[in-house]
């Protein structure tokens, strides 16, 4: 008998139309994946392919213990937010995600103070350069919409520098073709070990049998994919608000999730340049790129101070009107991202709030005229900035959450405050990846220990998985 693990994200675009499969046999679930395969196929010849990492690191996993598992993606390309994509000709951009080190992180003993206190209060403590301070402040408030003087602050800058590249502790790194290039690798190893990947595989609600465990799921196109587990790489809202049927949940769990805080101002825009940026304030004579163009280049933000007036602009419901920009210019180390003599670039952006009021972002001229106001701050560094773009792509949070799936546009899948880490997430007393339905696992950032592209919660869940299973068995 077969077992079929199916991990599913949140929405897609469906599969074609006229497949229907109903799998009320598992001895025929294998011949009935293998076709659906091949129509899926037949309609994707001219896409890439792409699913979210932390799906992907279970289905590796699952698949290495010898289960039969199918991954289903909502997107035509394998990632999620860990993708690399082709937005303007010629140009591979990490489109939402841009950076790796927390794939292995080190264990941190003593935190207690920087879980506890705002991250003006450590900064401060241990450094005296107000420039410095406000560039390791950044990490405190990436995609939060808290201020550095928010209690709990200085936990997310914990995060983002506990991890490590090749052993070196706090050191984030580039990977090689966009970050599209990790979850193709997780990609590989699970269809080493038997995975089946679909993607364009929209799951439309999840599936209960009369003893009230999870079997299976529904594509949006009435496809019917029984399975003995499922789990969820989507939001935990997505997962239980939008996948699980009406009156499944307690209605205790079902107030706690629609409590989490999903709310983003995070902004993310990639950029084609024809050129490097030049930084009066470098005095380095280097023809073309130099030491620092390698790093993230910290703009807009000079001292903590302008950090909080920042947010306190977007808690008011307006964009910041000197944004804090964090760049990265990957292209140049890594010349398989655009063509010669040219350049990628991110930028991302706080803050930026869900509704504005001032404006909209599905206005076109109100996203140019944020787009152009980022861009002038940084030709107050780096004269002649705006003239060298070819073109960008941006994605605000209503876009994130459209795009990617990502609930409010938060990249975390929900806030990482004081009150949703460790055992309180996603939720109290569900911290260990169950879900108040048997044979449903939560395996994305919203679970432990959450965002990042490290590849823990997916691991756990398999881990988790395989547990339970035996136990069964």
């Amino acid at each position: 008998m077969y077992q079929i693990k199916i991990i599913f994200d949140s929405r897609s675009q469906s599969l074609p139309r006229s497949v229907t499969l109903r799998l009320s046999d598992s001895g025929h679930v294998e011949e009935a994946l293998l076709h659906l395969h091949r129509r899926v196929r037949q309609d994707l010849r001219r896409h890439r392919h792409r699913c979210w990492h932390n799906g992907l690191t279970a289905a590796a996993y699952l698949a290495r213990s010898g289960l039969s598992v199918a991954v289903l993606g909502r997107r035509h390309v394998i990632g999620g937010a860990a993708v690399t994509e082709e937005i303007v000709p010629g140009f591979k951009f990490s489109r939402c995600s841009y950076l790796q080190s927390l794939l292995r992180p080190t264990v941190i003993k003593d935190f207690m103070e920087l879980l506890l206190s705002p991250a003006s209060k450590v900064l401060n403590k241990w450094f005296e350069s107000d420039v410095l301070k406000a560039t390791l402040a950044t990490d405190a408030v990436i995609g939060a919409t808290g201020s550095i003087n928010t209690p709990g602050s200085g936990y997310v800058l914990l995060h983002h520098v506990m991890g490590e590249t090749d052993g070196d502790r706090g050191i984030w790194s580039y990977v090689e073709g966009g970050m599209g290039s990790v979850s193709l690798s997780i990609c590989k190893s699970a269809k080493g070990a038997g995975a089946d990947i679909l993607t364009n595989a929209e799951v439309s609600q999840l599936m209960i049998n009369e003893t009230g465990k999870a079997n299976g799921v529904v594509l949006a196109d009435g496809v019917e994919l029984r399975s003995s587990v499922v789990l969820s790489n989507a939001t935990p809202y997505r997962t239980f608000m939008e996948l699980v049927p009406n009156n499944i949940l307690p209605e205790e769990f079902v107030r706690s999730v629609k409590n989490v805080d999903y709310s983003s101002a995070t902004t993310k825009i990639n950029l084609a340049v024809d050129k490097l940026p030049h930084f009066v304030s470098c005095k380095l004579n280097y023809p073309d790129s130099g030491p620092q163009h390698l790093g993230t280049i910290h703009i807009g933000s000079e001292r903590m101070d302008e950090i909080d007036i920042a947010c306190q602009e977007s808690v008011n419901g307006f964009p910041s009107s000197r944004p804090i920009i964090e760049m990265t210019i990957p292209s140049v180390l890594d010349q398989t991202l655009c063509p010669p003599g040219k350049h990628v670039i991110n930028l991302f952006i706080q803050y930026t709030p869900y509704n504005p009021s001032d404006g909209s972002w599905t206005d076109p001229a109100y996203r140019n005229s944020f787009a152009n106001r980022c861009f002038s701050l940084i030709d107050e560094y780096a004269p002649g900035f705006s003239s060298s773009i070819i073109g960008y792509d941006m994605l605000t949070p209503p876009d994130l959450e459209r795009e990617i799936g990502l609930t409010g546009g938060n990249i975390f899948h929900g806030a990482m405050g004081l009150d949703a880490l460790f055992l309180m997430r996603p939720v109290k007393g569900w911290s260990n990846y169950r879900t108040p339905v048997p044979g449903l696992y939560l395996c994305g950032s919203g679970a432990h220990p959450g965002g990042g592209v490290m590849g823990a919660p997916g691991r756990n869940a398999a881990q988790l998985v395989l547990h339970d299973l035996k136990r069964r068995s």
